[in-house]
């Protein structure tokens, strides 16, 4: 029996974690849930998986759940108590999957508990890449990624050489407005935006993959997640979301891995890791349905973001948690109505371009430009003051 602590048990990497450990309940169990205000479907885990610790960032959020929650579970309320509960010994693997940089200090202060990491979580190595990979060298851990992506490229590069990879190859679905001109993108909205094609995922991400921020973030976290050069990795459009990613080796071969688009078999790989059993979906791909795969070129002059994020990466230093944090606070400001979609990319670009660039040497260097960054990027908005 594995115990394990989820960290957004209520979001949607959460919620399809759970189908894996009612599937295989003699593997898994919840001892750790953590939620930020969701309190009713964190009822609804605690009395279904009874889990030694419930934990709820949001302090207003927390003492309504204490005050409805009849467990024996041990509660703890507020952000830091999401580093605490990482540390217990009933703890054996930690998945991250909180959203922004809320996932960093309880994903570093489990590496350096040595407990097994499962990271659903983005921003972690975007605005921490460089601490959370020597960290984890240092403590000998294996840092399990969940993201669909870079599940295909851990799954591709299994038993190979990593010296003789010649690129990555990161597939975008191309989101809902894949195709769309500059003109078209005037004036799209949130709506239109959440309207993924073909996955079912949390709105953060699902707004991040209309923009193809997701991609961008994608890049520097593959770039840290499998020490690789940026200028060896590459990003393609794949429409039916067949082929979750790809590693080209210097022999012209490529491995690539391909499967119905369920984040549950990511999800549930990283849980089993190295054994692989049947999953939740239970569907296998019909490959007389599939007359052809599709492989397209991205945008770059509409969909910015990927020329943004590969500036940041190669700039180094705190430049892709800057990129990060203004992508996070124009999505907000897009959703709140206060612009438009095509300007999420110009906010982007504009703190990037105002931003000083300075070496991350720890915890709190990345902290101070995600908070600077982010009082930027408002300050931008606030007065129009967009490139």
């Amino acid at each position: 029996m594995k115990e394990i602590a989820i960290l957004g048990s209520t979001g949607s990497i959460g919620m399809q974690t759970m189908d894996v450990l009612r599937l295989y309940p003699d593997l898994f169990h919840a001892s750790v849930i953590a939620a930020k205000k969701n309190i009713n479907a964190l009822l609804r885990q605690a009395e279904e998986f009874h889990p030694h610790t419930i934990v709820v960032t949001d302090e207003k959020a927390g003492k309504a759940f204490k005050d409805l929650y009849q467990g024996n579970a041990t509660v703890l309320i507020g952000e830091s108590a999401l580093t605490d509960c990482v540390c217990a010994d009933d703890v054996d693997l930690v998945l991250v999957s909180v959203v922004g940089i809320a996932g960093l200090l309880p994903t570093l202060t489990a590496i350096k508990n040595r407990k097994e990491i499962a990271l659903a979580n983005k921003e972690t190595l975007v605005a921490g890449g460089e601490l959370v990979m020597a960290a984890a060298k240092e403590n000998a851990v294996l840092i399990r990624p969940v993201d669909s992506e870079h599940s295909a490229i851990f799954q591709s590069i299994l038993g190979q050489d990593k010296k003789g990879i010649h690129k990555l190859i990161i597939t975008a679905s191309g989101g809902p407005f894949r195709g769309y001109t500059k003109e078209q993108l005037t004036s799209v909205t949130v709506e239109e935006a959440m309207k993924h094609p073909t996955w079912q995922m949390g709105q953060k991400v699902t707004l991040d993959s209309a923009t193809m921020f997701n991609k961008g973030l994608e890049v520097i976290e593959a770039h840290w997640l499998f020490d690789i050069d940026y200028n060896q990795i590459e990003v393609v459009v794949q429409p039916q979301s067949l082929i979750h990613s790809m590693v080209e080796y210097k022999d012209g071969s490529i491995m690539a891995q391909l499967g119905n688009p369920d984040m549950r078999l990511p999800i549930q790989f990283a849980l089993t890791y190295p054994e692989r059993k049947y999953s939740p979906s239970h569907e296998f791909m019909d490959w007389s349905q599939i007359s052809s795969i599709i492989i397209e070129k991205p945008n770059v002059q509409v969909f910015r973001s990927l020329p943004l994020a590969f500036e940041a990466g190669k700039a180094g230093g705190d430049m892709t948690t800057v990129f990060n944090a203004a992508n996070e606070e124009a999505i907000r400001a897009f959703i709140g109505g206060r612009i438009s979609f095509l300007q999420i990319y110009d906010v982007v670009e504009t703190v990037l371009t105002k931003w000083h660039r300075s070496a991350i040497t720890s915890v709190e260097d990345i902290l101070q430009a995600d908070k600077e960054s982010r009082l930027l990027a408002e300050e931008i908005i606030s007065r129009g003051c967009i490139c």
